[in-house]
């Protein structure tokens, strides 16, 4: 290493997976060229890498913040580029952090161009994935299972459900992170965690009418209803929640379907909805080795499937629809569109929404590395997400605020309201 050289983060080095970080290089010579790098391993042992040529200016200094990348990962002026154009060294991998308690460790590096790129500085950001003083509570509530997440302080705070349910198990990362940020959080697990089934092959919506009644309860809870957050095969789940469940004020859907899908929902032991299928026969191989599903769903117009859609005109809280436009998943923005429709139909304007041009499916919190592709859940073969790493990195950095405002302003609006009222 070289003593003149220093590489910093600021303004700290620890700080939350969702904080941005300035990373400056000083003690280079006058326009050193250098490649800065950055490398972590997430909880499956997957090694994550990027790296950016960068020329220093004269004084011997480079700001992330300021300076372009010349070539690498990525190039011009990412000031987080090297976290989020991090990718695996093995294909079709999707970057896993799911406990709360460990972070996400990054090793930053300074290396001299040309031979043996001789490191010449190097630092560790540690990204925590729970803030100061947060609480993690395990849960057994009833047929729920899962975690509960409270931030530090007297409340009141609004009440959020995440719901991430599909892969099995808890993914406690959005959560921890809400809870960070000021949110009473229960995230559920549907199977394959604690005492749950290894599997399912049906859907009960008691299960989360549970989950809302025991968020409600909550000492520091001062929502009267609550939040519901989802992505993906979650967000059909999230619309029957708030469109058949009471006391559910404010709800995110995040490129999901506008129906029922994979499995059939019932309600008090009776079918509420069978589910709209999907062709794995459609699925288009693509270069890499992954496949494009986009179209290996059913039509949601057709005769047939008119039983899988959710009557979300029955909901009595808001909708922020979040629609990825290069989602490749499954057309998300067709199915916001059709549930715009279908809400204005019932001259309901209880809506929001956002669409992503250059963003991909899986929309989450924000600085973590960008995912092409990896395993589905259901189709178990690896599927493209799309979406192209830059833009759908500034996706989730603009939605991560817009998801706090919408439920902060949703569901503590309501609360004092009835405040006044009172």
């Amino acid at each position: 290493k070289s003593a003149t050289v220093r590489l910093r983060l600021l303004p700290s080095a620890r700080c939350l997976f969702d904080e941005p970080v300035q990373v400056t290089v000083t003690g280079l010579r006058s326009r050193q060229l250098v490649s800065i790098r950055a490398r972590s391993i997430d909880q499956k042992n997957i090694t994550f890498c990027s790296s950016a040529t960068y020329k220093a200016d004269e004084r011997g200094e480079i700001d992330l913040g300021r300076d372009p990348s010349l070539s690498g990962s990525y190039v011009g002026v990412e000031p987080m580029g090297l976290l989020w154009s991090m990718t695996a060294d093995a294909v079709h991998k999707k970057f896993l952090k799911t406990h709360s308690s460990i972070p996400h460790v990054v090793k930053f590096s300074v290396h001299e161009e040309g031979k043996g790129s001789r490191v010449l500085a190097e630092t560790t950001n540690e990204r925590l994935l729970i803030g100061d003083g947060v609480t993690r509570v395990p849960v057994r509530y009833k047929h729920i299972r899962g975690a509960l997440f409270v931030p530090p302080g007297p409340g009141p705070f609004p009440a959020v459900l995440d719901m991430y349910t599909f892969g099995g198990g808890l993914s406690e990362k959005r959560p921890s992170l809400l809870a960070s940020r000021g949110f009473v959080v229960l995230t559920v697990a549907l199977y394959g965690h604690d005492d749950l089934s290894k599997d399912i092959n049906k859907i009960h919506l008691d299960y989360f009418e549970e989950a809302v009644e025991f968020l409600r309860q909550q000492d520091k809870v001062g929502s009267k209803g609550v939040g519901v957050m989802s992505l993906s095969k979650s967000a059909d789940l999230a619309l029957s929640i708030a469109s058949y469940l009471s006391g559910v004020e404010a709800t995110v859907w995040i490129n999901g379907c506008s129906a029922n899908t994979a499995f059939p929902l019932y309600y008090k032991n009776t079918q509420l909805h069978p589910p709209l299928l999907f062709d794995p026969k459609k699925l288009k191989p693509v270069e890499s080795g992954a496949f494009n599903g986009k179209h290996c769903v059913d039509d949601t117009q057709a005769e047939k499937n008119k039983a899988t859609l959710i009557p979300i005109e029955q909901a009595k809280g808001r909708f922020l629809f979040v629609a990825s436009e290069d989602d490749q998943n499954w057309d998300s923005k067709a199915y916001m569109n059709q549930m715009v429709d279908r809400l204005r139909e019932h001259r309901k304007e209880n809506f929001e929404c956002l669409c992503y041009p250059g963003a991909g499916h899986f929309l989450e919190p924000p600085y973590g590395p960008y995912c092409k592709s990896s395993v589905h859940g259901l189709v178990r073969k690896p599927i493209l997400w799309g979406g192209e790493a830059r833009s759908h990195a500034a996706a989730e950095v603009h939605l991560w605020t817009k998801v706090q405002d919408f439920f902060r302003s949703t569901l503590m609006h309501k609360a004092k309201l009835n405040e006044a009222k009172l």
